[in-house]
């Protein structure tokens, strides 16, 4: 997928065209408009961020929404350490089901927030072999049933596990379609409704994907990446962070970073080193 038509670099926009356009969404943007506009920001995302995937490493259905339960406030890298060994000492839903509560949670603990989360993987062991015969169910109804999965954890679920369309609203996925403009909406699952009527079923998952390594890596939640940014030229709120391009490009973070700066122009010989702060894995 190429970018469209019409997509600018960061160093192309100006102060006026940001302000015209942040005026127009703030005053009531036209359905049409928006919906043009966030098509064409997809587009280059999809350009940006043709690497997007479920960072959660897994192989089974099961194996995902344990590591989507333990990445509750902590970190895909984190949980990426713990579940190597979880998953070989836990391979079955009966496992968890019949676990050990102590030994659980020492495999668990640097995920943080271990008790919980070991209450919810026994729980849903527990439920799965009681009502599904130990094979976890791939509907959204009978997966938010379950101890410890509520709707965002579903839909990674569905999608990522079962190729089942599905919007993840996580944070950065929140906060990054408000700061567009693409909602306005608090509410996940009014958040959910709002972007899954202005982006085909198909793409629920890949959008999902793109919007939070895109957050995860250039639009940071204190300081984004304005100026190394490829969808400046449709974004209602650009100079919310540094617009040189060279003090925005320090703030671009994640192993792909040196594609993300050549997507703006910036080539990896001229690129400054990386500013400390915000992780590119930050929950």
């Amino acid at each position: 997928m190429t970018i469209a038509s019409g997509s600018k670099p960061a160093a192309s926009v100006t102060a006026r065209s940001a302000a015209r356009l942040a005026k127009r969404v703030a005053e009531g943007e036209p359905a049409l408009g928006r919906s043009r506009r966030v098509g064409r920001m997809l587009r280059t995302l999809a350009a940006t961020h043709p690497d997007a995937h479920c960072e959660l490493d897994f192989t089974t259905p099961l194996e995902l929404a344990v590591a989507t339960i333990l990445s509750a406030q902590s970190t895909d890298k984190m949980v990426n350490s713990v579940t190597p060994a979880l998953f070989r000492r836990y391979p079955t839903a009966l496992d968890y089901a019949q676990a050990d509560r102590a030994e659980l949670e020492e495999m668990i603990h640097s995920t943080g927030f271990f008790r919980n989360k070991a209450n919810s993987l026994i729980g849903m062991g527990q439920a799965v072999v009681e009502k599904h015969d130990g094979v976890l169910p791939h509907t959204l109804e009978e997966l938010v049933a379950l101890p410890g999965i509520g709707r965002k954890t579903a839909n990674v679920i569905l999608g990522n596990a079962f190729g089942i369309p599905g919007i993840t609203v996580d944070t950065h996925f929140g906060r990054l379609v408000r700061r567009w403009g693409w909602t306005q909406e608090e509410d996940p699952v009014k958040v959910e409704h709002a972007i899954g009527a202005l982006v085909p079923k198909r793409d629920w998952t890949m959008v999902s994907h793109y919007v939070i390594f895109h957050g995860r890596r250039v639009c940071h939640a204190r300081k984004p990446a304005c100026g190394a940014c490829t969808l400046a030229a449709d974004c209602p709120t650009y100079g919310a962070g540094p617009t040189d391009p060279v003090q925005a490009a320090a703030l671009v973070k994640g192993p792909s970073r040196t594609h993300l700066l050549a997507m703006v122009g910036i080539p990896d010989d001229e690129a400054p080193p990386a500013a400390g702060g915000e992780d590119a894995d930050a929950p």
